[in-house]
């Protein structure tokens, strides 16, 4: 079923391994095969807002057994990529616990003066205030970076506005657009695979979403699978230009995989 030889494996979370804090099918056994075969994985997240030791946390809940070093999200890439970009640089950051403590333990100083980077990431609240600084920052010559392009987020009320919505706001303010580091950006892709020491050609990427997870994967050379147990039917897979490597209905066809 799998068309290369596959010596590692990044999986998306939510829609993957769990829908609002319940594991799904074959998710725990996904990952106990991964663990037992000591094969080099990453959980990736386009979420922002929790830190790896929440997220380990929230899955252990739902009975998924992940450690820490072995989940990266965008806001651990976005860290990881300005730090490159500008070394111990300053920014202001519109986001929660996920994105500042990523961008302090990246060498970064949070600051409202003068700051290198705007860096917009998720928040359950976010403060008009807080978008009117950020556009007079930018305007004053702050780079603008997001930490990922989704624009709405699952809640169990009904759908949220997300970063990519507010990053749009912002951007017709300014007229400036953002720097978007989170899926489908293969600057990801790239980070993780780096992570954990694996090559593209012997990678697989499984995922719910065909914008972000499966373009991600298929940009940076990736197997992918396509899972149908979170945002994307099979009818809407006909919609876009491009396919995956497999459809399967969940993660637990896949684990017999490993």
């Amino acid at each position: 079923m799998i068309e290369r030889t596959t010596e590692a494996w990044l999986t998306d979370m939510d829609g993957v391994l769990v829908h609002e804090g319940t594991a799904l099918p074959g998710g725990p056994e996904f990952i106990k095969a991964l663990r037992e075969k000591e094969l080099p994985f990453l959980v990736l997240t386009n979420n922002s807002i929790f830190t790896p030791r929440d997220l380990r946390a929230r899955l252990a809940y739902s009975g998924i057994d992940v450690p820490e070093e072995n989940l990266w999200t965008s806001a651990l890439a976005t860290a990881q990529f300005v730090a490159d970009q500008i070394p111990n640089g300053s920014a202001y950051a519109i986001g929660e616990a996920g994105l500042t403590t990523a961008l302090h333990q990246a060498g970064y100083t949070l600051t409202e003066s003068d700051p290198d980077y705007v860096v917009l990431g998720e928040t359950r609240t976010y403060s008009f205030e807080a978008i009117t600084k950020a556009i007079r920052l930018i305007v004053g010559g702050a780079r603008f970076i997001c930490t990922n392009p989704d624009v709405t987020g699952p809640s169990q009320e009904g759908l949220l506005p997300a970063a990519g919505s507010v990053a749009a706001m912002i951007a017709a303010a300014t007229g400036r657009q953002p720097y978007y580091v989170g899926k489908p950006n293969p600057v990801l892709f790239r980070s993780a695979l780096n992570l954990i020491g694996a090559h593209s050609e012997s990678t697989t990427m499984v995922g719910d979403r065909m914008d972000t997870d499966i373009l991600g994967g298929m940009e940076a050379g990736l197997e992918t699978f396509l899972v149908l147990t979170g945002s994307t039917s099979a009818d809407e897979v006909e919609k876009y230009p491009f396919r995956p490597s497999h459809v399967v209905n969940s993660i637990a066809d896949i684990v017999d995989l490993v």
